[in-house]
């Protein structure tokens, strides 16, 4: 028996906030997430993102969506809403 909710998709809103690591054993500086946080639309994510990174507290700041397949809990590939500052490269994030 299936239900339609089992079918469905559910899309996930988020701000991310990175800063700078400090440089480990192989002397290169890099970056990681600080702060993560999720939203019920875009917009929310977006202007979230935007004050974070205007604080001039984090090196950048990410929003985008994924979609989650409800029936097997597999997470679409992040669909960027706007990237600010010093961001990790797509493949890094």
């Amino acid at each position: 028996m299936t239900t339609s909710d089992e079918n469905s998709e559910k899309v996930h809103y988020i701000c991310q906030t990175y800063v700078r690591k400090k440089a480990g054993r192989d002397s290169q500086v890099g970056l990681k997430i600080a702060k993560q946080f999720q939203y019920s639309t875009a917009a929310e994510a977006q202007n979230r993102a935007e004050r974070e990174w205007q604080s001039g507290d984090f090196t950048g700041a990410d929003a985008y969506m994924v979609a989650e397949d409800a029936a097997s809990g597999e997470i679409s590939p992040p669909s960027f809403l706007v990237r600010l500052g010093d961001v990790p490269d797509f493949e890094d994030s």
